[in-house]
This record gives structure tokens, C-alpha cells and sequence, in this order.
């Protein structure tokens, strides 16, 4: 396909989106069937304007009714805050998803709300988003499913809205899109059921004296979770002191800093005496990591002090920075 039809068709697309927009508007509720143009001027008058992280976005509807994610990560916030997410990006299924490629943590939430599988791969497919007839998009500006590069074309279907989750905790992110889709009272709850976890956990366990190391192996090199990561905030509210990582720049994702990629012998180095927390592995893989040469003597093997926070905990949402506290209760309890 040339430049020309690529243009063209893209085109297409638009007026479609355009189309569809204005049906919703003209057929949503009573008063559009009635045909009393009151109740879309409400709608119109109650649209708010978003800034996020890729822009600012006019139109956001104050109500949402139908929102597609193009984000396996923004989709665990949004179900937690009860948004009515009709569609989602899917991943690859793997150890850490469900068949469909939702991560298992909300996999059970998403099948409740009966959420469908709008497009599996890290690249929207626009078209299959424009099929879903979204009034709103969500998704993501950092990690493998970072949308940005098609932001114009997902905004041409319906108000689009992407946030980084990198570099911001769970419940930040959550507090933020409680503010832009009107659901604030949901994400306090959220936060707040979150929070009397956390200290009825926090009260019950006995931390170790050493800090702790977050860890994820990855065969020739060593991913190590920063205080300020999702992961790392968490586990400095349970009373932990979470170990910095290697002197000097590791090799990063895009530009992120809540983690950084470093050799086995410099973050062997580093964690000393420091117990391990190994995020996002199986048990045989922590065993299989553990028994290297550059492993095996660490004091934290010796004695005992390595731990599996889960498969789940290399993306922390509501869901599963619940299962990881469960996880720190059955080990530090």
C-alpha cells in the first residue's frame, strides 16, 4: 500500500470515528430518543478538558460508558475503579495471563465485567478500536505497550488519554484517573481499602534487619527495583528498607527509573548481605538463579533469606499489590 491510500485510508477512519461520535451523542439516553437536544448539550457542557502524559485532550466525556484500553497495565487500574471498560489490549498468554493474555491478577474482574479482547500485540490496531465504538481510550506513554507514536490516530476515533505508570506508584495513578474520569470517590476507596491493609500487615510482621534487594533474573544480567518503583514503595510502607541499586548507569527501558539492568557479579556485589526479594519469578527459577556461582554464597542464601513476592508483582496495580502483602504476611508473619 502507498503513501497515497495509507493517507486515504486513514481518512477513512476519521470520518468513521466522526460518524460514529455523532450517533452516540444524538441516540445516548432518554432525552436523544425523545429528540430534545437538551440532553446532548448537557453532555457537551459536562465534557471535560484532560492534560496526560501524551497532550491534553478536549471532549472527556464526564461520564464514560465505554472505554477501550489499549494498555494490559492501565486495564487493572481502570477495573479497579469500577470504570466501564468494555475492551482490551491483550499480551502474548504466558506464565503471567490468563488464555485470553489478561494478566491473571484481574483476570477474574475483567471476565465479571465481561471485558473482551480488543487486539492482542503492543501495537494498537485502530481499526479494531473503532469497531468497539469507545466514547473514551485509555492507555499507556511507557513500556512495551507505550501508545504515543499513535496517539493521533486513536484520538481521531474517540478522546484518548495516555498515562505513564513507570515512574508513579499505583495509588497515584489510581488518584489521577479517579480525577479525569469523575471517579473520585471510587479511587479513595481504592486507596484507602489499600492503606488498612498495609498497616494491619505491617503490625503483624517482623522485617529484617538487613534491607531488601528486589531482584529479577534474568540470565546474563540482573534487574534491579529501585525505592522509588512501584515495588519498592510498597515494600518501605511494610516497614522494609529497600536496597539502591549499583553504583553507577545499568542499562534501562526507556528512560525509565524504577529499574535498571545491571551484570550478575555487580548486583551480586551490591546485595551483600541484603536479603532477596525476587519479583516475577516461578520458584524453579528462583532456585535456578540462586545456585549460580555468583549467587550461592551470598549470606541471604545461606541463611535462608530468599523470598518469591509472585508472578504477578512486575506490574503492581490494586489486585496485585494485594497479593503481594499476602505474600509478606506468609513469609515475614
Amino acid at each position: 500500500m502507498n503513501g497515497r491510500q495509507l493517507r486515504a485510508r486513514f481518512r477513512g477512519v476519521a470520518v468513521v470515528a466522526a460518524g460514529l461520535l455523532a450517533l452516540s451523542a444524538c441516540g445516548g439516553g432518554d432525552a436523544g430518543a425523545k429528540g430534545d437536544k437538551s440532553g446532548g448539550d448537557k453532555a457537551a457542557a459536562a465534557a471535560r478538558t484532560v492534560k496526560h502524559d501524551a497532550g491534553t485532550t478536549e471532549k472527556v466525556p464526564a461520564e464514560p460508558k465505554r472505554i477501550v484500553s489499549v494498555s494490559v497495565t492501565m486495564t487493572g487500574h481502570l477495573l479497579a475503579l469500577d470504570a466501564p471498560v468494555v475492551a482490551s489490549q491483550a499480551t502474548p498468554p504466558s506464565v503471567i495471563t490468563d488464555k485470553q493474555g489478561f494478566f491473571t491478577q484481574w483476570s477474574d474482574a475483567a471476565a465479571k465485567n465481561s471485558v473482551k479482547v480488543a487486539y492482542q500485540g503492543f501495537e494498537p490496531d485502530v481499526e479494531k478500536v473503532l469497531a468497539l465504538k469507545p466514547d473514551l481510550i485509555v492507555g499507556a506513554s511507557s513500556g512495551a505497550e507505550n501508545a504515543e507514536k499513535f496517539y493521533d490516530k486513536l484520538s481521531a476515533v474517540a478522546p484518548t488519554l495516555l498515562y505513564r505508570h513507570d515512574d508513579v506508584s499505583w495509588q497515584d495513578l489510581t488518584a489521577r484517573l479517579g480525577k479525569d474520569l469523575g471517579l473520585e470517590k471510587r479511587a479513595g476507596e481504592v486507596v484507602a481499602a489499600h492503606d488498612k491493609r498495609v498497616g494491619e500487615v505491617k503490625a503483624a510482621i517482623t522485617v529484617p534487619e538487613q534491607s531488601a534487594a528486589l531482584v529479577r533474573d534474568n540470565q546474563s544480567a540482573m534487574t534491579v527495583f529501585t525505592p522509588e518503583s512501584a515495588q519498592g514503595r510498597l515494600l518501605t510502607s511494610l516497614g522494609f528498607t529497600v536496597l539502591e541499586p549499583p553504583a553507577g548507569k545499568g542499562q534501562t527501558q526507556g528512560g525509565r527509573s524504577d529499574f535498571a539492568e545491571f551484570s550478575q557479579e555487580k548486583a551480586a556485589d551490591t546485595a551483600k548481605d541484603s536479603s532477596l526479594l525476587f519479583v516475577s519469578h516461578t520458584p524453579e527459577e528462583i532456585t535456578a538463579a540462586t545456585e549460580r556461582p555468583v549467587w550461592k554464597d551470598l549470606a541471604a542464601v545461606k541463611d535462608k533469606r530468599v523470598y518469591d513476592l509472585g508472578l504477578d508483582t512486575f506490574r503492581l496495580d490494586y489486585y496485585s499489590a494485594g497479593n503481594l502483602i499476602d505474600k509478606i504476611e506468609k513469609a515475614f508473619g
